[in-house]
Order: structure tokens, then C-alpha cells, then sequence
């Protein structure tokens, strides 16, 4: 269901053109990406190898927020933000792709894999050695994975909401501790009081987003992740929305939906305040990146039935600018 978009970035789709945010590629990055592999102690052959695969998963993936972890984070953590959100990626995609059988067979074998390596420390998969290495300098990391993963297999029986309240349940097992992937690394130590709340407040906005911008593609695959009531509270069909129709309800359902998004996100800007100085400007670029998101699916209206919105590129660069700016004079 794509929920993992949320964790880095904009929720504007799945990024597969590789490029950054700047249009530019790659390749420009690359000097800056040694230096952080260098700040990180992360000098192993192979181990440098693992880490810079999945930096170019995340980077066709998610451009905007890649340019962020680069530009924004202290250099020593940005490859282990990499490593986790890469990890989480690829968690999303097995319980996400192919026929229910298949997807929970996969699922289950993989789980099997990194409960193995977590209890031994050692693994012969890219995605595991990256994150076993980032949890032995971040062991708060290794917890997030195992509750992740206690929980995951939500992803695998969701067949829609009824309610809020199911909503709610979902984000609480599935989304969050997704987040808390990246989230832990954010504020390393001992999780500050009421971190967990604000890191909530936050996904929820993001996922609300989230769940609205990829309505083309959800309805495309038959899931629908909007809750029932909300539509039967606006007099909409789930037929309706497959057909696209730029009708007052279905404009109405759809603003209603971006404003709760809107609201939460506006909430949410207190998590910034439990992060150190240092890592400040990358959580205030994340949520502003969400905000520009919203701006742009609300101007979008009913076309979003058809595709996704995204912030354009001068809003992107001009909020990537301004917390490196920020991120300078930290």
C-alpha cells in the first residue's frame, strides 16, 4: 500500500526516473556520499558497496528526500538513515507486490532471515549487512527493527478501512513503527519524553497525505485506503472515484481529507524540538516538504483521481535551500 513512501519525503510517487530533486542525476553526489561513508567509519570494501546500493534505491525512490538525508543530516548519520530507510523499503515491497500467497510466503521467509541475523549479527543479504552495521552504532535501532516486524504482516490483510478507528489501528501497527525506523536514529539515546507521540502525530499527517495522493494508483490496483464512512459521509462510491469524476462531493471528500492531512501536519511541528540542533533542519525540510505536497494535491482537486500531485520544483529547491542555510550555521 505504499505506506512506506512517508517515511522519507513528499509522498509524490514512487520517483523512478533517478534523478534528485534538481533534475540533475546521480552522479553529482557522489563525492558528497564518499565524504559521509568516510564521516560514518564505514570503510569496509563491502560494507561500502551494500550502503551505496541502497543510497541509489532510495535516491530513484524518493529524489527529494535523498537530496535532504544528503544536504541536511550531519554527515556520520545520513548513511545509516540510508540503511534503514532502505531496509524498511524493502520490508514495504515484499508484503506489497504479487498475489496474497506469494507475498506472505516471501514475508515470512524474510522475517525468518532478519530475526537470524539480528541474533547473530552477521548476514550474507545487501539490505541486512547495511542495517546490522548502522545497529551496532545506533542499538535502539535493533528494537524498532523487531516491533517493525512484529507487526508488518498488517500490511498483508489490509482489504480496506471501514472506519477511522480502523485507521487508527493501522497507523498504530504498521505505519509507526515503520517511522520509528528513521525516527530513532533522529534522537539518539534514550527516546526523549514524548518523542513517540509527536512522532505519531507527525506519520499520521504524512499517511493521511500519503493515502490521498496515491489514489490513482491504489484505485489501478483495486485497494481503496480511504475509510468507507468518509466517503458515505460525502455521498461517494467507490465506483465513483474509479470513474474520476469532477463532481462537488467528490471535490468536497477530497478537500476534507487534505485538510486533515493539513491540520495533522501543522501539529506535528513540535517533533522538532525532541531531535538535537543537528538533525533539526532535516525533520523541519521533511514536513515542509509534506506541507508543499498538500498545497499542490489540493490545487490538483479531482485529478488526483488520475495522478499524483507534486510541489513544483522551484517550492522543493527553495525549502531544501533554506534548512541548508540552517543546517550551515548548526
Amino acid at each position: 500500500m505504499r505506506s512506506a513512501r512517508t517515511v522519507l519525503g513528499t509522498g509524490t510517487g514512487k520517483g523512478t526516473s533517478g534523478r534528485t530533486a534538481n533534475g540533475t542525476g546521480m552522479g553529482e553526489g557522489t563525492s558528497m556520499w564518499t565524504t559521509r561513508l568516510d564521516a560514518a567509519g564505514i570503510h569496509d570494501p563491502q560494507l561500502r558497496d551494500d550502503f551505496t546500493r541502497q543510497r541509489s534505491l532510495v535516491a530513484r525512490y524518493k529524489p527529494a528526500a535523498y537530496l535532504a538525508v544528503l544536504l541536511l543530516l550531519p554527515r556520520p548519520l545520513a548513511p545509516h538513515v540510508i540503511a534503514a530507510t532502505a531496509f524498511m523499503h524493502h520490508t514495504d515491497n515484499l508484503l506489497d507486490h504479487g498475489p496474497l500467497p506469494e507475498r506472505a510466503a516471501a514475508y515470512t521467509a524474510w522475517e525468518k532471515e532478519v530475526h537470524q541475523a539480528l541474533a547473530t549479527g552477521v548476514s550474507d543479504h545487501p539490505v541486512i549487512r547495511p542495517l546490522l552495521h548502522t545497529g551496532a552504532r545506533h542499538p535502539r535501532l535493533l528494537g524498532h527493527v523487531r516491533e517493525f516486524l512484529d507487526t508488518a504482516a498488517t500490511d498483508l490483510e489490509f482489504t480496506g478501512f471501514a472506519t477511522e478507528s480502523d485507521y487508527q489501528r493501522y497507523l498504530d501497527h504498521y505505519s509507526l513503527p515503520a517511522f520509528l525506523l528513521v525516527a530513532c536514529l533522529l534522537a539518539p539515546g534514550d527516546e526523549p519524553a514524548g518523542y513517540r507521540a509527536a512522532c505519531r502525530t507527525y506519520i499520521d499527517g504524512s499517511q493521511r497525505l500519503d493515502f490521498v495522493n496515491d489514489l490513482a494508483e491504489d484505485l489501478a490496483d483495486d485497494r481503496l485506503t480511504i475509510p468507507q464512512e468518509a466517503l458515505l459521509s460525502h455521498g461517494v462510491t467507490p465506483a465513483d472515484l474509479r470513474q474520476a469524476p469532477d463532481t462537488p462531493e467528490v471535490r468536497a471528500l477530497l478537500r476534507d481529507l487534505l485538510h486533515r492531512a493539513r491540520t495533522t501536519l501543522a501539529a506535528s511541528h513540535p517533533v522538532t524540538d525532541l531531535v538535537p540542533p543537528a538533525n533539526r533542519p532535516f525533520v523541519r525540510a521533511l514536513i515542509a516538504l509534506e506541507e508543499a505536497t498538500t498545497t499542490a494535491a489540493t490545487a490538483k482537486g479531482p485529478r488526483l483521481l488520475t495522478s499524483s500531485a507534486r510541489p513544483a520544483l522551484p517550492t522543493l529547491l527553495k525549502i531544501l535551500l533554506r534548512e541548508h542555510r540552517n543546517a550551515r550555521r548548526v
